[in-house]
């Protein structure tokens, strides 16, 4: 027999399963309190001249100079990157940006970004690499103490104009005149002027310096190095000639022009050779840098580091289309060959 329940149990029971959900709906709350009251992760700001894809590599090494000292992205930090993409004009705007964000510091690559980056604050951590001396350039005060909210790394890249010219006097030793291309969109085109100078005078070389800012001009500027009688090429370093990196070796290859560069990268997309500094490591210390501050240090207590190591890299497969032998000297001296 079914006995029906009294009013009075029924109520209790009603009672009961309200307490029930009130505890349940507390507890599936207090999850959702406690996140919301864990405090936020640091944000890096990231500057480039650079695009996404070009600079992929070595923005993995920064994360990878990042993660040696604790720190790895979406556990315990976030990183806004911004690229200007070669184009200069836009880096002060995204530091500004950076900025408003109340990023704690600023990751900027290379001088571009690092003086956009200055004169966007005083106040938040900037840490730098420079392909120049980023005491000349108004970055800090010395190297050993940078007495700012700078600090970074310095490769002193155009101070190997030198070396690069050396290269191309000895793989092609009759040519009296070398051109160097150079972007005046780019702050340190001066300083890289000043150095190829210097170095084809102590050689006995005449220097043509030809400006480039666009593919037009490119396209101009090769037509220009022909008719100067200039026997092989100097690329400088620079951010919008490492987008055009397809149309400079395709030109140079057209042409039967030996050219030098500055990133390995190139060398691999069909140069003939590069020589210049290792740039997945400079990021990765740039990375370290950068974590240390996180953890507390001052960019003013931090010496600017210089890098030491310097590589060369051939691609022998465009020698031989060029038609050069290349002297056994280069060959034994060479990090990499292809």
């Amino acid at each position: 027999m079914i006995r029906s329940s009294s009013p009075l149990t029924m109520l209790l029971s009603r009672h009961t399963r309200r307490r029930e959900f009130i505890t349940l709906l507390g507890a599936a709350a207090w999850p959702v309190a406690t996140y919301a009251q864990q405090p936020t992760m640091p944000t890096i700001g990231f500057l480039n001249q650079e695009s996404a894809e070009l600079a992929a590599h070595f923005a993995s090494g920064f994360r990878k100079g990042l993660s040696e000292t604790g720190f790895s992205e979406k556990k315990n930090i976030a990183i806004e990157y911004r690229w200007a993409e070669g184009h200069y004009e836009q880096l002060p705007e995204l530091a500004a940006d950076l900025v408003n964000r109340k990023v704690e510091v600023i990751a900027a690559a290379y001088l571009p970004a690092a003086l956009a980056a200055k004169a966007a604050t005083s106040a938040i951590p900037i840490v730098f690499i420079s392909g120049v001396d980023p005491v000349a350039a108004g970055l800090v005060d010395s190297l050993r103490r940078p007495g700012s909210n700078l600090t970074g790394l310095s490769n002193f890249n155009t101070s190997l104009t030198a070396k690069r010219l050396e290269l191309l006097h000895e793989i092609v030793p009759r040519a009296s005149a070398i051109a160097v291309l150079v972007n005046p969109k780019s702050p340190a085109s001066q300083t890289i002027d000043a150095g190829a100078e210097v170095a084809a005078r102590a050689l006995g070389l005449q220097l043509e310096v030809i400006a480039a800012s666009s593919e037009g001009e490119i396209d101009a500027a090769f037509a220009t190095i022909v008719q100067r009688g200039a026997g092989a090429l100097l690329v400088a370093g620079d951010a919008y000639f490492n987008s055009r990196r397809a149309q400079l070796t395709a030109l140079a290859a057209r042409l039967r022009l030996p050219a030098i560069y500055d990133r390995r990268d190139i060398v691999m997309a069909s140069g003939l050779m590069s020589y210049g500094i290792n740039n997945f490591d400079m990021y990765r210390q740039a990375g370290i840098y950068t974590g240390q501050i996180l953890n507390g240090a001052k960019a003013a207590d931090l010496p600017v580091q210089q890098a030491t190591k310097v590589e060369l890299v051939v691609n022998l497969k465009t020698a031989k289309s060029l038609g050069l032998e290349l002297p056994t000297s280069v060959l034994l001296s060479a990090d990499e060959s292809h």
